[in-house]
This record gives structure tokens, C-alpha cells and sequence, in this order.
């Protein structure tokens, strides 16, 4: 599953430098499929989607730090735990129970984001 930031976040931006991946993102920040990964330019998403890597994407969440689902691996391939929850002060980094993920589908995840 997925991580996300809950109502209780306090902008403190703990958890940002953090994410292996650049998932996370300060509210109404634009977001970029490269941004910290390895992909770049015209690519076909695991769910077949098509989308420009490079192209700024509408912020998820105005107001607080948000996570982007189709970047989080909740630091599989790269940690034992995620690493936004182990930093965050007020413990609002927590997993997703609507958006339930295997393993195998973090991992599969993190190797397309960083593919060589």
C-alpha cells in the first residue's frame, strides 16, 4: 500500500528529503514524474497510461505535503521501513488502507522508477 500525509501534518517538511523516490512534495507544488528517478521523457505507466516524465503534474493537496501513489514504494528496494514515517514528528505519515499494495508490486515499482 501506499503511504499518505494525514490532515494532522504540521508543514514541517521532515519527511521530503527523505523519500528515495522525491514522492513527496510541498502543498501546491507541481509535480514531475523524473523528478528523482530515472525515467525521462514520454513513458508508458505499469497501469498502460502514457504521460510525459518531464511535464508538471497538478498538485495533489494544496495545503499540506502530499505523497504521489504512483511513486511511493514505501522505500522497497531502498529501506527496511518508510523512511517519511520513521522522521515525521506528529506521526501522520502512515499506510493507505485504500490503496493496498503487495511487495511484489512496491519492488516492481521501484525498479521501473529507477530503471538503469
Amino acid at each position: 500500500m501506499a503511504i499518505i500525509i494525514t490532515d494532522e501534518c504540521i508543514n514541517c517538511g521532515a519527511c521530503e528529503p527523505e523519500c528515495p523516490n522525491t514522492a513527496i512534495y510541498e502543498g501546491a507544488d507541481d509535480w514531475r514524474y523524473k523528478d528523482g528517478t530515472k525515467i525521462k521523457g514520454k513513458i508508458i505507466l505499469p497501469s498502460g497510461e502514457e504521460v510525459d516524465a518531464d511535464a508538471a503534474q497538478t498538485p495533489i493537496s494544496d495545503d499540506l505535503y502530499y505523497i504521489v501513489p504512483g511513486k511511493c514504494t514505501e522505500c522497497k528496494g531502498f529501506h527496511d521501513e518508510p523512511q517519511c514515517a520513521a522522521v515525521c514528528p506528529v506521526d501522520c505519515c502512515i499506510p493507505d488502507e485504500n490503496h493496498v499494495e503487495s511487495e511484489e508490486v512496491l519492488l516492481e515499482r521501484q525498479a521501473f522508477l529507477h530503471k538503469e
